[in-house]
C-alpha cells in the first residue's frame, strides 16, 4: 500500500517530488505558504545545464565576493548581518571554497543534471506536456581575453567529464545568430544544454497532478510537527489545520532554514535572491547566453526574451533592489548593440529566492534526526536544472529503492 507523503514546498523541487512519488503509487499532499505562481520557480533563466559543474564555494570565491560587497551593482552580494545562522553559514562557506570542494562537486553536479535534463525530455513525452524545450546549447559570451581564458579552463573540465562543447571566435557565435548585434572576443559552447520556459512547465505539472488526485493546500504556512519518537506524525499549519503524515520531505527552498529549530536539524542554508526582467522586443537573440564579465543570463522564452542574474544573498526579503536590476539592464547592450531594456520592463522585474548550502551542492535524502524525514533543498541557482532529477531521487529514497545516483555527496547531515 502507498503511504501518505507530505511535501513540504511547491516549488519545482515540490512538484518534481510530488510527480514521482503519485507515479510510484503514493498519496500525496503538498503544502506551500504562497498561492504557487512565483518566487525561484517561475523567474528563473529556464536553463537545464550539465555545463555548470563548478559549484558557487570555489577557490577566490569568498574573496570575490568581499571585493563585490562595495559595489551597489555586483553580481554577487553578501551582506554582512549580525545573526548566528549567517555567520555559520559564512564560515562554512569560505571552508568549502577549495580545490577539493571543487573536485568533489563537479561529477555529482553533472551526473544529477544530465539525469534531471533527460526526464525533463521523458517526462515532456509521457504526458504529452507542450511545455517550450529546446536543445540548442549555451553560449558563454566574453568580452575579455582573461575571461575567455578562465572559460576555455572550465570547458577543459567540461570536455574531461564527457560533456560536448568548444570555443567559438567572435565570427563563429555571430554565425549562429545572424540577427544579432554582438561585441564580443568570443564564447565557449555547450552543446549539451538546453532550455525551458519556466511557468509553462509549472503550470501543466500543477494541473496533471491535480488530476491525479494530489492535494494541494496552497497559501499555507508549516508552523509546527506532532512526533512519535523518531517519527514525524502530524504537520500543522499556520491556519490550524493539521495532517497526518508516514513520510515528510522538506523542498521548501530558501525557506528550509526557518523550520530548523522545530525539527532540530542543523541545516546551514541561506537564501540567495535572483532577477529577472522580461522583454517581447526583438533582439535578434536565438541562443541561451551568459554575459560571462556581467553574470547575466539571457534566455529566447516563448513569445519573450528573459534576463536574469545576480545573488543576493541578504535574508529572507522580496524587495526589490533597482540598483541591481539597473545593472542587469545596463550589461546587455553591452554585448548585444541591438537591444535595449525599457523604462517599463525594468519596473516590471521580479526576484526570486533560491536556496544556497555552504558547499554549492543540494541536501538531498534522509536526515538521521528523523525516520520519515527526506530532505530535497538547497540547490541554489541549479533548482530548476535539477527539478525532475531530485523528485526521481527522493521517491527512491522513499520506496527504499536502489538510488539512481550515490547520494552520499548530497547527505544533509555533511557537516562543513
Amino acid at each position: 500500500m502507498g503511504k501518505h507523503c507530505v511535501v513540504i514546498g511547491g516549488g519545482i523541487i515540490g512538484l518534481s517530488c510530488a510527480y514521482y512519488l503519485q507515479k510510484a503509487g503514493h498519496k500525496v499532499t503538498i503544502i506551500d505558504q504562497s498561492a504557487m505562481n512565483g518566487g525561484a520557480s517561475y523567474v528563473n533563466a529556464g536553463y537545464l545545464t550539465p555545463s555548470h559543474i563548478m559549484p558557487l564555494a570555489a577557490p577566490g570565491a569568498m574573496k570575490q565576493g568581499i571585493k563585490w560587497m562595495f559595489s551597489s551593482k555586483s553580481p554577487l552580494y553578501i551582506k554582512p548581518r549580525l545573526d548566528s545562522e549567517f555567520l555559520k553559514w559564512s564560515v562554512a562557506f569560505n571552508k568549502s571554497c577549495s580545490e577539493a570542494n571543487v573536485a568533489k562537486a563537479i561529477p555529482a553536479i553533472k551526473a544529477i543534471n544530465l539525469l534531471s535534463r533527460d526526464l525533463y525530455s521523458e517526462i515532456k513525452e509521457t504526458e504529452n506536456f507542450e511545455f517550450q524545450l529546446e536543445k540548442k546549447g549555451l553560449l558563454m559570451l566574453c568580452q575579455t581575453d582573461h575571461m575567455l581564458d578562465e572559460e576555455a579552463h572550465i570547458l577543459g573540465l567540461a570536455t574531461q567529464e564527457g560533456l560536448p562543447a568548444k570555443m567559438l571566435s567572435a565570427e563563429e557565435v555571430q554565425q549562429k545568430m545572424p540577427n544579432a548585434r554582438l561585441n564580443i572576443k568570443g564564447a565557449a559552447y555547450y552543446e549539451c544544454d538546453q532550455h525551458t520556459t519556466p511557468g509553462e512547465f509549472m503550470a501543466e505539472l500543477q494541473t496533471l497532478l491535480l488530476n491525479k488526485g494530489v492535494t494541494f493546500l496552497k497559501n499555507e504556512k508549516v508552523i509546527d510537527f506532532e512526533f512519535n519518537g523518531k517519527k514525524i506524525t502530524q504537520v500543522k499549519t499556520e491556519s490550524s489545520k493539521t495532517i497526518s503524515a508516514d513520510e515528510v520531505i522538506l523542498a521548501t527552498g530558501a525557506w528550509a532554514g526557518s523550520l530548523n529549530k522545530k525539527l532540530n536539524l542543523n541545516i546551514l542554508m541561506q537564501a540567495g535572491k535572483g532577477y529577472r526582467i522580461n522583454s517581447t522586443s526583438e533582439t535578434g537573440i536565438t541562443l541561451p547566453s551568459i554575459l560571462c564579465e556581467a553574470k547575466v543570463a539571457i534566455t529566447p522564452m516563448n513569445g519573450f526574451t528573459r534576463y536574469a542574474g545576480t545573488m543576493e544573498i541578504a535574508g529572507i526579503n522580496h524587495n526589490i533592489n533597482k540598483a541591481r536590476v539597473e545593472a542587469i539592464a545596463e550589461a546587455v547592450p553591452k554585448y548585444f548593440k541591438n537591444v535595449s531594456i525599457t523604462e517599463q520592463e525594468k519596473a516590471e522585474a521580479q526576484c526570486g529566492l533560491r536556496p544556497v548550502t555552504p558547499d554549492g551542492l543540494p541536501y538531498i535524502g534522509k536526515t538521521s534526526k528523523w525516520e520519515n524525514l527526506t530532505l530535497a533543498t538547497g540547490h541554489a541557482m541549479m533548482g530548476w536544472s535539477l527539478g525532475p532529477a531530485t523528485g526521481l531521487l527522493v521517491s527512491e529514497v522513499i520506496d527504499a529503492k536502489k538510488s539512481s545516483l550515490d547520494l552520499t555527496v548530497y547527505n544533509p547531515d555533511r557537516t562543513f
